[in-house]
């Protein structure tokens, strides 16, 4: 059940991935459509959702659920580096939202 939700988690995480690399290729190439739309809402709820749990990927409780006690980016990163990914992805993500209006 553990490898299920690391890959339901890492299938999620890829597509919010997705969105982001399309963010700044729109931004990049003054590309509009409505796959951009749904990545910003995709995003823009994400973001919400983390900030509504303290900052945590709201995911992390399923982990803890099935006996998971591994943060899903300590599956491939240090962990004072894992610890640092939801920020810094949030920090990539603003700036890609910038990369648009400008």
């Amino acid at each position: 059940m553990v490898h299920l939700v690391r890959l339901a988690h890492g299938l999620v995480s890829a597509l919010f991935l997705s969105c982001l690399g399309y963010v700044y290729y729109c931004g990049v190439t003054d590309t509009r459509s409505i796959w951009l739309v749904l990545s910003v809402i995709a995003l823009a709820g994400e973001g919400a959702v983390v900030a509504l749990n303290g900052g945590d990927c709201p995911l992390g409780f399923v982990h803890q659920r099935v006996g998971d006690e591994k943060a899903f980016f300590e599956l491939f990163l240090p962990k004072r580096a894992a610890k640092l990914a939801v920020p810094f992805l949030a920090a990539v993500t603003v700036v890609g939202f910038g990369l648009l209006l400008v």
